[in-house]
């Protein structure tokens, strides 16, 4: 018998606030059809005034859990991934294990900026396999509006605020890909590349700072590495992209999206997109398009998922698993 990291519920929050791409062109030199063509973004939520990081993931933390039938007293772990947390310290985490009034157990925060819901997930398999907790809530919440350049048209139509979330549980499987729950995980980071997305800003230098981004090389660097990671952690289980139900990635720009799945192999078809309606919300992309994807009647109890996501650092990453 072998232990896996089974998803047993899944949710997601997105702020009341809706931005259209019509509204950057009041401030910026742009248009809706210069977006849409560039990036497929049509539309994106913005948290509201006040509104923090730890609140989204909340909100989404309480989805997941009751899709899971569980409560916080349930949990041994929570694992938050993000770039955008509301202080310094403590972790934005150890706030919505309050929020959910969950007083034992453990939480901390992942940080790998659009690549930690995926980081996340492979520390939350670890945790459960190794016999360090049984249940994890993994949640990605972000709320990138605040670190936006609004003069930079390349940058601030990209992203958005939003959380997603799952509960695993331990589970016994047979050790062969068809166990439900996490299969394989493949994690990478480069640090040479840490220029082409950054935020220039933080505690040491005493400023917030703004996102910057060398676009079409992160574009050439995304479509080669999240293809080669994806086939990486299929083949660590024998599998191939013809056994792939649904590619889940994370979701930056449509055309990222599509070179990869012509490079991995797997048609469009086969491929959760929520890109149009949310943008770039870093690590909350990928819990909120799998939320997605279950509400709309995509992602089915015994699917194969991959998982992929690149973000500064760079680190990128993969997880394949079955719903």
């Amino acid at each position: 018998m072998t232990t896996r990291a089974v998803i047993m519920g899944v949710g997601h929050y997105l702020p009341e606030r809706v931005v259209p791409n019509v509204e950057f062109e009041k401030t910026l030199d742009t248009t809706n059809e210069w977006i849409v063509s560039r990036s497929g973004i049509e539309r994106r939520h913005f948290a509201a005034e006040g509104q923090t990081t730890s609140d989204l993931a909340t909100r989404a933390a309480r989805a997941a859990l009751e899709s899971a039938g569980m409560t916080g007293a349930d949990l041994d772990a929570i694992i938050l991934a993000t770039s955008t947390a509301d202080f310094t310290f403590p972790s934005a985490a150890t706030m919505v294990q309050n929020n959910l009034g969950m007083k034992t157990g453990f939480a901390f925060d992942v940080q790998a900026v659009c690549a930690g819901f995926v980081y996340a997930l492979a520390n939350a398999n670890a945790l459960i396999v190794s016999g360090q907790a049984r249940r994890v809530l993994v949640i990605g919440a972000e709320t990138f509006s605040r670190i936006m350049d609004w003069t930079d048209r390349s940058t601030c139509v990209l992203f958005g605020d939003g959380a997603g979330a799952v509960v695993l549980e331990a589970q016994e499987g047979d050790g062969s890909s068809d166990d439900r729950g996490i299969l394989s995980t493949d994690l990478h980071s480069d640090g040479r590349y840490r220029d082409l997305l950054y935020v220039d800003g933080g505690v040491s230098t005493q400023t917030t700072g703004r996102l910057r981004m060398e676009g079409r090389e992160v574009f050439r660097h995304a479509v080669e590495k999240l293809a080669e990671t994806a086939h990486a952690a299929l083949d660590k289980v024998g599998l191939t992209a013809q056994d792939v139900d649904w590619v889940v990635p994370h979701q930056a720009n449509i055309r990222i999206i599509q070179s990869t799945a012509k490079k991995l192999g797997v048609p469009m078809s086969h491929v959760v997109v929520t890109v149009q309606d949310h943008g770039n919300t870093s690590a909350a992309s990928i819990p909120l398009a799998l939320s997605v994807g279950v509400q709309n009647g995509q992602i089915k109890r015994g699917d194969l998922i991959v998982t992929e996501a690149i973000g500064g650092g760079l680190a990128w990453g993969s997880v394949v698993l079955r719903w």
